[in-house]
């Protein structure tokens, strides 16, 4: 049995998507999976069982980069073809069945619209696949011992962006509580998110700079190392929750009611004001710290105490 899965170019899209997948592994064991994804998200799924291959679906003028995708794919028949772009590729294609997302971007939590593609209500919890290697090497970078905060202080746009003094007070009231914390810094590739995060690494000399330069699976594999996560809404956000580490975002102009985080241990905290148009700098350091040291007791009941998962 063969199933092409088209997921987002965006991150957090993808990581929302993988619950998805998850439950296809289950539903059909004996299934090999084509993933059809962004360039940005393709690695969320280098460790995926079955996945018999990645297409990178890289944006083309006058969009020919679905022509691509269906020239990639047209020479299968598939079993069943999953389409969360709401594209038309799937429909020439030979396929016994396909499950079209439609409607766009609309009001309501995205993972439920995911859901609904499926038929899955409530929808599956996203998850994220990592290898042994990618976990011996997040180990390595982080040992058991100290409690590993992570802090997410870059976004994809600067409206997103809590600013970085306030994550810095956010660490420095924590390591208050517990003196054994060590905070870890997240951020994504290239200069400008290096240099976001630049202000809170010098702040924080003994926090780990974990930014820039991982593979999303060894990403995924230090955020399960750590006991709590605290970050601007973003993918790195989305894959935090997705690990099961308990995780806080933090909501300015973008919707926490459609892209709040979702995992086992997850809540956002939203800058007061309408929803959608509130600036992330009316959100103060005093309800984060509060709402992060109740997350983090939360979490460490789930975990039993301990900041590195069993």
């Amino acid at each position: 049995m063969r199933i092409l899965f088209i997921t987002s170019t965006r991150l957090g899209d993808a990581v929302l998507s993988t619950g998805l997948l998850d439950v296809l592994l289950a539903r059909y064991p004996q299934a090999r999976f084509t993933i059809a994804c962004g360039p940005v998200a393709a690695g969320l799924f280098e460790a995926m069982p079955r996945r018999e291959r990645t297409i990178v679906v890289t944006k083309r003028k006058y969009d020919l980069h679905w022509l691509a995708l269906w020239r990639a794919c047209v020479g299968i028949r598939w079993d069943l073809c999953v389409d969360l772009r709401g594209s038309a590729v799937t429909l020439f294609l030979a396929a016994r069945r396909r499950a079209i997302m439609r409607g766009g971007r609309r009001p309501g939590a995205r993972i439920a619209h995911l859901g609904q593609v499926l038929g899955l209500s409530p929808p599956p919890l996203p998850v994220m696949w990592t290898a042994p290697a990618d976990r011996a090497r997040a180990a390595a970078m982080l040992p058991d011992g100290p409690f590993w905060l992570a802090l997410a202080p870059t976004a994809n746009w600067a409206g997103k962006v809590w600013p970085a003094e306030r994550f810095i007070a956010l660490a420095r009231a924590l390591k208050a509580q517990r003196p054994g914390m060590r905070p870890v810094i997240l951020y994504g590739p290239g200069e400008g998110e290096r240099l976001m995060a630049a202000p809170v690494l010098e702040a924080l000399p003994d926090a780990v700079d974990a930014g820039g330069g991982l593979a999303l699976p060894q990403v995924a594999a230090l955020l399960a190392r750590c006991g709590g996560f605290v970050g601007n809404d973003s993918g790195l956000m989305h894959l935090s929750a997705a690990v099961g580490t308990p995780t806080l975002g933090l909501f300015g102009p973008s919707r926490m009611s459609e892209y709040g985080p979702v995992g086992r241990c997850a809540l956002g905290i939203a800058a007061p004001g309408p929803e959608g148009s509130a600036p992330i700098a009316g959100l103060e350091v005093a309800p984060v710290v509060e709402a992060a040291v109740a997350l983090l007791e939360r979490g460490a009941a789930v975990r039993g105490g301990r900041g590195v998962p069993a």
